[in-house]
């Protein structure tokens, strides 16, 4: 045992920086694996916390007011129903902030749906104009207890009597409108009725809403929320933050175990006659195996536990988003479980890799063997002799020929690099497509940069001459958005009628063509797959009484309601009902017009009967990914720094029983150490150009997935510029054969009884 760890000691004095680079490698990837298992954790237990607390609904049915929800009660596999409430649809104003709300009328705590307060307290008939706020709304219009709300053209004033959480889907400036609490007093003018079901069985929520729209009539019903929305609604980005921790950090993973297996397994190629004589000194092959084996699991459990520990006791404090899921992480059930098996796991899967490649050492000979004098695949190729005829630089062909001369082995080296830098090359690419979100919406699915709402103090004349007098507004399409059964009636949809046929609304197409006829309509990833259609189908949906025949011409990028949206002009939606008015104007602003400003102008020219506000880009809540990405990127760049000292170190030892050959067939020492150099370096540019050329595919793919599974659709995967991916390869080039210079020299200037030794 002694002699086990003073050879083991020994090494590591020897390899200080590959020890380093293995400890923080394991430490950035265990790191990953950690946050995302945070982010997973804190996209769905509070909700489902929340949920389960409240005894939520599983469907909430908005109907007509003179529906008898109360028959809903008597289907099948309803075990409960609360409700129903007369609703009103308002605007509320604090603090300059505007936002669309749902006034409930709920005279009693429910015991379904049941809000659970996190401020003040619940409604009380002493403040008949008290209401409760729910959370993402009272975020927004930054109200606590005893602020006050004004409904902006009504001398009417609403104080928040408290604040409470809900399962239900959560206040979205321009899609989703806030959810308020309040007394039947302060509910002026119901215009709906809101009813609560919930089922026996959560997996019959498509049948129940069939059934529900059968009993009370297509005609009454008007929109339907599920607790799958809800669920999606409240795990939001965050659950996208986890995924690409979690494939970063399982790719990260298997990059630094391959790079532990080569650098072990080149520095057993090269230290042979040590492991010889450690073997005719009584070692045993378990005991060479060992060394190996325990020195690299104590390496990356080092990296693994201090990040474990660094993570429980600091990753509350980070600020922004992963701090907050770091701290709701700790107080769930699996904490425990998963802060010990993810660096658990890390570590053993790098010693597996290591003990392959330990098994070698543990099978050397203990009589050295002499080398060959010829490595395999030493002969030179047609290609280099013909290079060589064309008198090209004799340092450059060998080091070509000495990069690719044996072909497992090389493919190998190459291989083991090309997977940081592939993962790095999808990396970029989700940054780009984050920042074409940012810099071109209009190519994302968000033409227009504001929304317009009146509300009803202005008419549509006077809001027309208003948007047509402010020069920064390059276009203003009138709209409207209905909401619309689908086939089956078993979920509902967003109709919307933008533009006209004259001056159609210039959606993003991923696929067909622009809706400009009758009766055309193109539709987002999300209602495809709701209906299970494609473009060129006919569709036919409920508005109400009244049946919409579409044909799907195009399959455009719909950021909005998870995609679930069918896009067609308001003409279109006007044949059936001539009377319908815009509801919104959608405004594309002039280049480097600024939104807010344009926004502040708007509002104060109609005197305060407009509802302005910016559109929602899905990419703002991914502000946190670019931190994500970065950090990543280091990991990944650290480990392709090991597998470039690995695979620099063996090509030195390799070559060091050709320099004696070099030497006597005229090469000065520059010569030879250029041989090295251009080895390494085409290493390097064979990795870099493999990553490019499977890393923009794969992250296409991955991107378009992910952009499936949200609704949104295929098509939004942007890939890096030509030139950042050219800085990329540059740069590991470079960096290869700046790594290589300084060994290569030192190995090209050694003493000849040096490189007599090692050839022995």
């Amino acid at each position: 045992m002694r002699a086990t760890l003073r050879w083991a000691h020994s090494d590591l004095r020897a390899h200080r920086g590959e020890a380093l680079f293995i400890t923080l490698a394991t430490a950035g990837i265990v790191a990953s694996l950690l946050l995302a298992a945070a982010l997973f954790g804190y996209a769905t237990n509070p909700w489902q916390r929340i949920f389960t607390q409240e005894r939520g609904a599983h469907v909430w049915i908005h109907t007509a007011p003179g529906a008898d929800a109360r028959r809903l009660a008597r289907l099948a596999g309803v075990e409960s129903v609360t409700g129903p409430y007369p609703t009103e649809s308002a605007t509320v104003a604090s603090r300059g902030t505007r936002a669309a709300v749902e006034l409930r009328a709920t005279a009693h705590l429910p015991s379904v749906g049941r809000p659970l307060l996190t401020a003040g307290h619940w409604l009380d008939a002493a403040e008949p104009d008290g209401v409760v706020l729910e959370t993402r709304l009272a975020r927004a219009l930054l109200a606590e207890p005893g602020d006050t709300l004004t409904l902006p053209g009504t001398a009417r004033v609403l104080t928040v009597e408290g604040i409470a959480d809900s399962a239900e889907p959560g206040y979205s400036p321009g899609s989703q409108p806030g959810l308020v609490w309040a007394l039947p007093s302060a509910v002026r003018a119901p215009n709906g009725q809101v009813t609560g079901v919930r089922l026996s069985d959560p997996n019959d929520t498509d049948y129940a809403v069939q059934r529900a729209v059968t009993v009370l009539g297509a005609d009454a019903v008007g929109e339907v929320s599920t607790w799958q929305q809800g669920r999606a609604a409240a795990q939001g980005e965050n659950r996208l933050l986890g995924q690409v921790l979690g494939l970063f950090g399982l790719g990260a993973l298997l990059a630094a175990a391959l790079a532990v297996h080569g650098a072990i397994a080149t520095r057993i190629r090269g230290h042979l006659r040590n492991l010889s004589v450690l073997k005719a000194i009584g070692f045993t092959p378990g005991q060479v195996v060992r060394i190996f084996l325990l020195q690299h699991l104590a390496y990356a459990a080092l990296g693994a536990v201090a990040t474990a520990a660094l993570t429980e006791g600091l990753g509350s404090r980070v600020p922004g988003r992963l701090g907050d899921a770091v701290g709701v992480w700790q107080g769930l059930p699996g904490h425990t479980a998963v802060l010990l098996a993810v660096p658990a796991g890390a570590v053993l899967f790098i010693g597996l890799t290591t003990g392959l490649a330990a098994w070698r050492a543990g099978r050397v000979s203990p009589v050295p063997v002499a080398r060959p004098s010829a490595a395999r695949g030493a002969r030179l190729t047609g290609v280099a002799r013909r290079a060589l005829g064309l008198r090209l630089p004799a340092a450059l062909v060998l080091g070509c020929h000495k990069a690719f001369a044996g072909r497992g082995r090389s493919l190998a080296g190459v291989a083991r690099l090309t997977l940081p830098l592939l993962l790095i090359v999808v990396a970029l690419s989700a940054w780009t497509t984050l920042d074409r979100f940012h810099g071109s919406p209009e190519r994302m699915g968000l033409p227009a940069a504001l929304t317009v709402r009146s509300d009803g103090g202005l008419a549509d004349s006077g809001v027309r001459s208003l948007l047509a007098a402010d020069p920064r507004v390059a276009d203003a399409y009138p709209g409207v958005e209905l909401v619309a059964l689908v086939p089956g009636q078993t979920g509902t949809i967003a109709l919307r009628g933008v533009g006209t046929h004259a001056r159609p609304y210039p959606c993003a197409l991923a696929e067909g063509r622009v809706a400009r006829g009758p009766d055309e309509a193109v539709a987002g990833q999300g209602l495809l797959d709701v209906m299970h259609v494609r473009v060129g189908d006919w569709v036919r949906l409920t508005v109400g009484s009244q049946p919409q025949i579409l044909h799907i011409v195009g399959r455009s990028i719909e950021p909005q309601n998870a995609g679930r949206v069918a896009t067609t002009s308001l003409d279109t939606l006007r044949e059936n009902d001539p009377a319908l008015s815009p509801a919104f104007y959608e405004l594309r602003l002039r280049p480097g017009a600024d939104p807010r400003r344009v926004a502040a102008a708007l509002t104060a020219a109609g005197g305060g009967h407009l509802d302005v506000h910016p559109v929602t880009n899905p990419a703002d809540g991914l502000s946190s990914l670019r931190a994500v990405v970065t950090g990543l990127i280091a990991v990944l760049a650290l480990i392709g720094l090991v597998e470039l000292l690995t695979a620099i170190g063996g090509s030195v030892r390799e070559g060091e029983r050709d320099v004696l050959a070099l030497r006597a067939i005229g090469m000065s020492p520059r010569q030879i150490t250029a041989i090295t150099v251009t080895a390494t370096t085409c290493t390097a540019l064979a990795a870099a150009v493999a990553a490019t050329a499977l890393g923009l595919p794969l992250a296409r793919r991955l991107i378009d997935a992910q952009g499936d599974s949200s609704g949104i659709g295929a098509g939004i995967a942007q890939s890096p510029p030509p030139g950042l991916l050219f800085l990329l390869g540059a740069g590991a080039v470079l960096g290869a054969a700046a790594l290589a210079a300084l060994p290569a020299a030192r190995a090209a200037r050694r003493r000849l009884a040096d490189t007599l030794s090692a050839v022995a």
